[in-house]
């Protein structure tokens, strides 16, 4: 991709961040709107699935994907955020789009929105969707952006199935306060007579869930109900009415990885998808999904680090997220942890360390790179304190590395938000210039 090309679609994102005075707006009204006018391109998306969820939907997708590609299935796929580049939202047959492309469907959808309010998030997602109903694929997997009852992507009749992945608190100034509130508006994507797949949740979170699906008559399928699966002697196994599998274990890292995993396999399962136990293994295999529990093994960023040191990479970025962290950290007790950490003032960083803290050795606290809405490195700082972790604020990614990579060999975590994973695996590239 070309610099002028990049330069061309980061200007018309630019642009569409002025055409509503929110960011985030949760109603359909002005989707339903754009879409009719693009001829609803939604409805020209074959066997859909849709996932909402607190946690792991993207790794979800992930899996997903890999398993459908390794039994030779062409699969779209749209996911948010972007780490880098907004293209990676939005992947067409394998391939993420390329800014020729991406540049000449946002432009077609600002024309066609001829000025009137849309959410950035309305406006591309319905590029997103005009892209797949051009060159549609075998499989169309969609993950919602914020909750699911009101969220822009929520606008097919039918799909083929729908699914929740693991329901917890977070973006709790939009979705309610609560987990029960939370749980009902990602229940919101369920469909009559679509089959309804809840990962593994809370009892508060399944009550909730179970009960908007029966009333509206979406058949569910549970965990460790209507399907059952957790990690083997040989790495994760599988079972319900019609498949029971032993598969190799998720090539992504962490406990938690497993319940993505198999969340997806019961997708597949109760989709009616055609696909071989060796595809699903394959797919097992072949996942990646950057910035979940990822081991930085050579960059600009790793080599800052002294012989020894290792460098770990995670956006989780709540309570839940740091709680699966922390199963990951507990098993890492051979070695001194550092974290580098910052987050964004709309997430509890308190809450989100408290599990951490009895395995880290401290911490060196950083504000996002370029988002507004960051916590400063003090703040991030005093946070960390107030979890148990002795913490210093640092100005730049790379001082807080090389900070925190000080004494007897280890490994620097560096967590807290997606957005910070973002600027690091952009900051770890090597340059292209040298």
């Amino acid at each position: 991709m070309s610099h002028d090309s990049e330069a061309a679609v980061d200007a018309i994102l630019a642009r569409l961040l002025g055409l509503h005075p929110k960011l985030i707006d949760l109603s359909l009204d002005r989707m339903q709107r754009l879409l009719k006018s693009l001829g609803e391109p939604q409805d020209a998306m074959p066997n859909i699935i849709h996932v909402a969820g607190t946690n792991g939907k993207g790794s979800t997708l992930a899996f997903l994907r890999a398993c459908l590609e390794a039994a030779g299935q062409r699969v779209n796929v749209f996911s948010k955020p972007h780490l880098i580049r907004f293209n990676e939202r939005i992947r067409i047959a394998g391939t993420l789009i390329d800014d020729a492309a991406l540049s000449a469907l946002l432009e077609e959808c600002e024309r066609v929105n001829a000025g009137q309010s849309i959410t950035y998030f309305e406006i591309t997602t319905a590029a997103a969707f005009l892209a797949f109903a051009r060159a549609p694929a075998d499989v169309t997997l969609i993950e919602t952006g914020l909750g699911g009852r009101f969220d822009a992507s929520n606008v097919f009749a039918a799909p083929r199935v729908t699914a929740i992945t693991p329901v917890s608190l977070d973006h709790q100034h939009f979705l309610g306060d609560t987990v029960a509130k939370i749980a009902f508006e990602k229940a919101g994507i369920f469909k009559p007579g679509v089959p309804a797949v809840l990962a593994p949740q809370s009892p508060e979170a399944e009550a909730v869930l179970a009960a908007r699906a029966e009333e509206i008559g979406a058949p569910l399928f549970r965990f460790s109900r209507e399907w059952r699966a957790g990690p083997s002697d040989t790495g994760l196994r599988y079972e319900s009415s019609r498949w029971r599998l032993d598969l190799p274990p998720p090539a992504l890292l962490g406990r938690h990885q497993y319940d993505n995993a198999s969340t997806a396999i019961a997708c597949l399962d109760r989709g009616g998808f055609e696909i071989s136990p060796q595809g699903l293994a394959d797919g097992m295999r072949r996942v990646e999904w950057p910035a979940r529990l990822e081991h930085l093994a050579r960059g600009a960023l790793v080599d800052l680090l002294p012989q020894g040191w290792e460098l770990w990479l995670d956006g989780g970025h709540n309570q839940a997220g740091g709680v699966a962290l922390a199963m990951t950290a507990r098993a890492w007790r051979d070695r001194p942890l550092k974290l580098v950490f910052g987050m964004l003032e709309t997430h509890d960083a308190e809450a989100f360390l408290a599990s951490l803290a009895p395995y880290v050795g401290g911490a060196v606290t950083i504000a996002v790179p370029g988002e507004p809405a960051t916590r400063s490195a003090e703040n991030a700082a005093e946070a960390a304190r107030a979890a148990g972790i002795a913490a210093e604020p640092a100005v730049s990614i790379a001082e807080a590395i090389e900070r925190a990579a000080t004494g007897t060999p280890g490994r620097v975590l560096i967590c807290g938000s997606l957005y910070l994973a973002g600027k690091v695996l952009e900051e770890n590239q090597p340059n292209p210039r040298e």
